[in-house]
Order: C-alpha cells, then sequence, then structure tokens
C-alpha cells in the first residue's frame, strides 16, 4: 500500500450493495477485499477468521471492515418457514458477522481508524410477516452493532447503516417507491456514500443511520 492508502474488508462485497460499497471505497483511496461466497464460508467461524487474515495479509493491515454479507431474503408465511431457512438467515447475517468483527477486532485496534460498519435493514425494526427470519436476524445484527460498540471502544468505532428500498428489481419500483416518504427508491451508491461519512464521523459510534427516504416513518 501507498502511504496514503487504508485498507477495508467488505463481506458480501460482489453484491449490488456490497459492490457499489467496495467500489466508492476504492474512489475514496482505501485498498479493498471484496468478499464473496468463494472467499470463504463466514458462517463458519474458523473461515472467518482466515478472511479476515487473508485480508490483512494481503491489504497490509486492516482499518475498516463493513459487514455486508446476508443471506435468507425470501418471502415465506411464517407457517412455511424450516429449520434451513431460518438457519440460512440467521448464519450469514448474525454468526458471520460476529466471528468476521471478532477475528477484525486485534487489526482494527492497530489501525487509526478503526471502523467497523454493519449494513443493517429497516427490516430489523419493522415487523414483516413474510419475512421473519430476515427481520430477527437484521434486528440480531443490529443489537450486534451496539454490543461490539460498547465492547470495543474506545479503540474501535462501530455503527450500522439501516438502507430501505435501495437494490429493488425494476418490476417493484413503483410500489417501493410509494413505501417511502420522498416517493422515490434509493441506490446502492446511496448506502456506499452513507459508509464514507461514517469513516470521517469520528465522534459517531454505537448508533444506526437510516438511509431509507423516510420508508421506517411510514404506517
Amino acid at each position: 500500500m501507498t502511504e496514503k492508502e487504508r485498507a477495508a474488508l467488505v463481506t458480501g462485497g460482489t453484491g449490488r450493495v456490497g459492490g457499489a460499497i467496495a467500489a466508492r471505497l476504492e474512489v475514496e483511496g482505501f485498498a479493498v477485499l471484496a468478499a464473496g461466497r468463494r472467499d470463504g464460508d463466514i458462517t463458519r467461524p474458523e473461515e472467518a477468521r482466515a478472511l479476515v487474515e487473508r485480508a490483512a495479509r494481503e491489504l497490509g493491515g486492516l482499518d475498516l471492515l463493513v459487514n455486508a454479507a446476508s443471506d435468507g431474503f425470501e418471502p415465506r408465511p411464517i407457517e412455511e418457514v424450516s429449520e434451513a431457512d431460518w438457519d440460512q438467515a440467521l448464519d450469514s447475517t448474525a454468526k458471520g458477522t460476529f466471528f468476521v468483527t471478532q477475528a477484525a477486532v486485534p487489526h482494527l485496534r492497530a489501525s487509526s481508524l478503526g471502523l467497523v460498519v454493519m449494513i443493517e435493514d429497516v427490516g430489523a425494526h419493522r415487523p414483516w410477516p413474510s419475512f421473519g427470519p430476515h427481520c430477527a436476524a437484521k434486528a440480531a445484527q443490529a443489537m450486534l452493532t451496539r454490543v461490539f460498540a460498547r465492547a470495543l471502544a474506545p479503540e474501535i468505532r462501530v455503527c450500522g447503516i439501516a438502507p430501505g428500498p435501495v437494490a429493488v428489481e425494476p418490476e417493484q419500483e413503483e410500489r417501493r417507491a410509494a413505501e417511502t416518504l420522498l416517493g422515490r427508491i434509493g441506490s446502492p451508491e446511496d448506502i456506499a456514500g452513507a459508509v464514507v461519512y461514517l469513516v470521517g464521523a469520528g465522534f459517531v459510534t454505537g448508533s444506526t443511520l437510516f438511509v431509507d427516504g423516510g420508508s421506517s416513518l411510514n404506517p
């Protein structure tokens, strides 16, 4: 790395939101490892640790961790949710987030930035009957934002971002836009911009930034 480069690991970095975050961080001068499924199964603690160690080795350290990996966002009536559905959502979102962050702590403590960003969801704070496992998983991740913020202060800041409709299929855009106060959907780049804001917001920790067009305020 050059002297000006900082290093970031983005889990879920091959998805629409994670990919936008990784691309924006590179523009901002970060060396980035955008990790996807092929880079390891973060629901297995040993593979989560291996991914973090690889990132620190290849990037020359670790200044920023973005937990954007998630799975199990499938609409299903409560009566039809299986154990596999539950595990798919909770393992990638909550368990994976926990063990990747745990592994990153020594590297982040050695950094002058030392920041963890959790990509949560407005579903962590809204009871969506068709997305029970997803809402539960994201609620767990949102609590981890606060748990880690307390546990790792003052050396490491931990913040959350709760996206609203920012990665929407074209046929759903009109309906999802009507759910927001602004009357439009957002984009993955809006979430990337929020991550950049948190990088520079040195007095912010333990809180969640809602980037949802005001959808969480609607009934």
